[in-house]
């Protein structure tokens, strides 16, 4: 019997490009070694946005192509049409590029990043955030550059975490900032494999500077922002930079809710009220390291194995409904503790935090409370940072948030850290560690949350997001 899935996919591609539907494909010549910028084809936006499951072509490029580019080239580039719940549109400029990255065994594959840019000229050079959004799913529908176009249905079908974080982005965006924003679980949707997720993000930026609409050169500051799986990545991608990309100018990250330790956290949700959103990370996670997934494939029970084939296709939303309070490790059939197993470990290894320390200035915040990432590998990793010489790291725990308040808790501050880099303050040397009772007591608080959500406000009436800043 074929698979419903896939059989409906089919359907939907055809039927769209019977009317035509599909956004043409633009493609990019090489760089111009005189500005590093790239002469690039900007296609028109789609009439109607389409997830990669209706648009390999943009989504996935052939491996011919991706063997003729280096990490960071942009392979082609169109604009968007950016919309807030994927119905209020967006007072910026908004493009999306598909370019060349690098999985973690050093093959070439396509991603794509949404780029938004406030209208206006910029004083100085632009500043942007690389925003690594909460994808948490594992398929193409859920993915930030289906989400943010108008029209978009993700939100309707479970990716409800990506609007929700818009909010934070968008009071970004009117500092004046661009944004990009990758799809950094990559074409695979391999949740939670942070080490791919950093080298996307960080060729993401590579190809942003080399578009020369949005404006971003070499003196351009950025930061990184990243919340719980936003923070899987940004916290890699900021240990990775130093030889991976080190000829980006990232001055600050940011990362709260940061699962350091994917063993602490999967020991966490055994049984639990979150177990069906880490038991989809499970599935991300097999879908980047094919040891493990051979692994899973040999010692997953039946009802395992069903479970997992139900989740593949879910947003964030449904992974986190389907089947809660599971005994996750009861799946796999293994004497003793699955995560002793020598795929597991390898996995839980490679992903864990704290392998090098960012050449950057980190701000660090995690809720005491959290019920999925808990604090005590998030105080191990600050540990673990402070150990080395002439680091900056400002580390807060809130002990009166959980993990959805605990966003909400300590984005403001977050932003408005950002906001001092950017402009060129220095951070505070040498470690600072932090407790609060709660985030919002912080007199700076208040305000920084009242302008986002103002801003937010005016741009559902059509404000210019930025303009001039």
């Amino acid at each position: 019997m074929k698979n419903p899935l896939r059989a409906a996919t089919a359907v939907g591609a055809a039927a769209a490009l019977a009317l035509g539907l599909l956004a043409p494909t633009a493609t990019a010549e090489p760089s111009s070694p005189a500005d590093g910028k790239q002469q690039v084809r900007i296609a028109p936006a789609p009439t109607i946005a389409l997830p990669q499951e209706l648009d390999r072509g943009f989504y996935e490029p052939s491996r011919r192509v991706l063997a003729a580019t280096a990490p960071g080239d942009i392979i082609a580039a169109r604009k968007i049409n950016p919309a807030t719940l994927g119905l209020v549109p967006m007072n910026v400029d908004a493009w999306q590029l598909s370019y060349r990255s690098t999985d973690t065994r050093n093959q070439p594959i396509g991603a794509v990043t949404t780029l938004l840019k406030p209208r206006g000229t910029s004083k100085g050079p632009r500043k942007v955030v690389s925003m690594q959004l909460a994808e948490d799913s594992t398929a193409g529908y859920c993915a930030p550059s289906y989400a943010l176009q108008q029209w978009s249905a993700a939100a309707a079908v479970g990716q409800q975490v990506i609007p929700a974080e818009m909010i934070i982005a968008q009071g970004m965006l009117a500092q004046g900032w661009a944004l990009a924003i990758p799809d950094h679980q990559g074409p695979r949707h391999a949740y939670a494999a942070g080490p791919l997720g950093a080298r996307i993000t960080l060729d993401g930026l590579r190809a942003a500077k080399k578009f020369a609409p949005v404006g971003i050169d070499d003196d351009s500051p950025i930061g990184m922002y990243g919340y719980s799986g936003g923070a899987i990545v940004t916290g890699h991608a900021a240990e990775l930079k130093q030889t991976y990309a080190p000829e980006l100018n990232i001055v600050g990250a940011a990362e709260g809710g940061v699962p350091a330790d994917l063993k602490v956290v999967l020991d966490a949700a055994q049984n639990g009220a979150t177990s069906g959103l880490i038991l989809a990370a499970v599935l991300g996670l097999s879908r980047e390291y094919p040891n493990f997934a051979r692994f899973l494939n040999r010692h997953l029970n039946a009802e395992g194995k069903a479970l997992m084939a139900v989740k593949g296709p879910l947003c964030v939303g449904h992974q986190m409904l389907a089947a809660p309070f599971l005994n996750n490790k009861g799946f796999i059939q293994w004497p003793g503790d699955p995560a002793d197993a020598p795929a597991v470990k390898k996995v839980l290894d490679d992903t864990r935090m704290g392998k090098a320390v960012p050449d950057m200035p980190m701000y660090i915040w995690n809720a005491q409370l959290d019920e999925i990432i808990p604090v005590s590998q998030v105080n191990t990793l600050v540990k673990t940072y402070c150990r080395a010489p002439k680091v900056s790291i400002t580390y807060t725990r809130d002990h009166l948030s959980e993990h959805l308040i605990g966003e909400i808790a300590g984005a403001p501050l977050a932003t408005l850290w950002l906001k001092d880099r950017l402009e060129g303050k220095p951070a505070a040397p040498g470690c600072v560690v932090r407790d609060e009772l709660t985030m919002t007591s912080d007199a700076q608080w208040w305000p920084a949350f009242s302008a986002a959500v103002g801003d937010n406000v005016a741009s559902l009436f059509g404000a210019a997001l930025g303009r001039g800043k």
